[in-house]
């Protein structure tokens, strides 16, 4: 169907949250309609599901805790002798029908929803990483909650970055409560956008609770918009239930916080060798902790995020930027499209070091087929370097421009009688033979083109003259530039103030640019 010129004009409109008319006028926004790219046939969707079918019926899963053996059986599922649990296929299918497809993400401000139904894209950090390339010396060391805060800062203020999940362990935290505590506030003080976090221990999510309570005024409000999700990896691969984390499921789900239920076996390591192999038991492991989570909250906001990994068979370490990877991911959100489910995917995880070309080269291929395959939200897609044990400030900013590439090959060819553009080709062909002038080109310039912000476009010479500075020291700066700056002021000094008498934190009223 040709979309209508006003729908266009409605659509390129859309600022930050791909809704508000009276946004920034873009090229791109969240939300752009992935899935026109299926790595996976008709039939053979069908089969990774018949597989799964068939996975989760007759082997099942290992270590299910007490409660979910009570739930599933109570639902039609069976513990064998050697206790495993099984699920029919009739209540596997029963869940797929009737989840949630309403899931949007909510910021702590309006404008900032993210809607995950369809083939809805937006992008997203990750990765948890043990270490941070330093801003000034460039070399590699320990992230503490400060470091957190500033990622949280730079995608804040970077447009093509719709989500910040955690992606710096917060090594200067004490014990897990302070931990989590800190992890989630250095999050939620650094960005108004929604946010994921891990929880380490199932007795931590109420306290996670009280502190969301505290920013959005009462639980009330924080369960009708729920601006923090729970990452939760429910299993062991393969086919084994972490029992610590299936509990956290239980409580996230029970407190009100959307959840995403990870799966990540490496292929060749702790999931089979094949990618189709690799695929199924995936689905199989997510599809086993999106029924739980049903079965303990049939209004769960649950996402569906099988993320498969690829390791390096030489050496059996985990590799994320080969072309096995970015197909893997890809049809994990084929597959999520399929059961029209949210649908979260990794792609982004390059091995590379630094900011360089190995970096571009990686994250481009698996970012971007991942958007293309319609995966609602793209984790690990900016930031992260050396398969996820390294994240730099600089990659954030120089990931931006090349997620903002990638939206606009999401957003893809809109053809209408407007932008066919008969007349105006006719007005120059008549007239000055260029289109350098024409209304067309200045009402479209900003509407239908997507610029980069640390990209040089210049020439040879004048890239010289200013210093020949390669992109890795144009992000550098950038980033420096961001932090320099004011710092985010969405949560307000009361809330604060009550949330620093009820928790211990790492980060000072200073360091978040207030007054004590």
């Amino acid at each position: 169907m040709i979309a209508t010129a006003d729908t266009l004009k409605r659509r390129a409109r859309r600022g930050r949250d791909g809704r508000g008319s009276d946004a920034p006028v873009r090229a791109v926004w969240p939300g752009l309609a992935g899935g026109c790219y299926r790595p996976l046939s008709d039939a053979e969707e069908r089969a990774v599901h018949e597989g799964a079918m068939h996975l989760l019926a007759d082997l099942g899963l290992a270590q299910a805790i007490p409660s979910m053996i009570e739930r599933v059986t109570a639902a039609g599922g069976s513990l064998t002798g050697d206790a495993r649990l099984l699920f029919p296929r009739s209540l596997v299918e029963d869940t797929i029908a009737d989840a949630r497809r309403d899931v949007v993400l909510h910021g702590q401000r309006p404008g900032l929803e993210l809607d995950l139904s369809g083939a809805r894209v937006h992008m997203s950090s990750g990765g948890a990483s043990p270490g941070l390339v330093d801003l000034e010396t460039g070399r590699y060391r320990e992230p503490g909650a400060r470091d957190l805060y500033d990622a949280a800062r730079l995608v804040d203020a970077l447009d093509n970055i719709h989500h910040f999940s955690r992606s710096l362990v917060v090594r200067d935290a004490p014990d897990p409560l302070a931990l989590d505590v800190n992890t989630t506030y250095a999050c939620l003080a650094g960005t108004a956008k929604h946010v994921s976090v891990s929880i380490s221990d199932p007795a931590h999510v109420r306290v996670i609770a009280d502190l969301c309570h505290g920013i959005a005024g009462s639980e009330r409000s924080f369960r009708e918009r729920p601006f923090l999700t729970v990452m939760v990896c429910h299993v062991v691969p393969p086919l084994r239930f972490a029992e610590e984390a299936c509990a956290t499921l239980e409580e996230a789900v029970e407190a009100g916080f959307p959840v995403q239920i990870i799966s990540a076996g490496q292929a060749g390591a702790t999931s089979p060798a094949t990618i189709a192999g690799s695929l199924v038991q995936a689905v199989a492991e997510t599809l086993a902790g999106l029924v739980f989570a049903r079965l303990v909250d049939p209004h769960a906001r649950a996402i569906f995020a099988p993320k498969p990994l690829v390791a390096d068979l030489r050496t059996g370490a985990m590799c994320g930027g080969g072309g096995e990877q970015a197909v893997l991911m890809a049809a994990a959100a084929q597959m999520g499209r399929f059961y029209d489910l949210p649908t979260s995917s990794i792609a982004g995880i390059t091995d590379a070091k630094v900011l360089d070309a190995q970096h571009g080269a990686e994250k481009t291929l698996a970012v971007s087929l991942a958007a293309h395959a319609g995966s609602n939200l793209i984790t690990q897609a900016c930031g992260m370097q050396a398969s996820l044990l390294g994240a730099s400030m600089e990659a954030y900013v120089a990931d931006n421009d090349m997620l903002g590439a990638i939206l606009r090959t999401v957003r893809g060819v809109e053809v209408t009688d407007e932008t066919l553009g008969l007349d105006a080709i006719a007005e120059v062909c008549r007239g000055e033979g260029h289109y350098l002038a024409h209304p067309q080109t200045f009402a479209r310039m900003k509407t239908d083109y997507e610029y980069p912000s640390v990209g040089d476009r210049r020439s040879p010479r004048d890239w010289e003259a200013d210093g020949a500075l390669d992109m890795r020291e144009r992000a550098r700066r950038r980033a420096r530039e961001i932090l320099a700056g004011p710092h985010p002021r969405h949560l307000g000094d009361e809330a604060d103030r009550a949330i620093r008498a009820r928790h211990a934190l790492l980060l000072s009223r200073t360091d978040i640019g207030r007054t004590e």
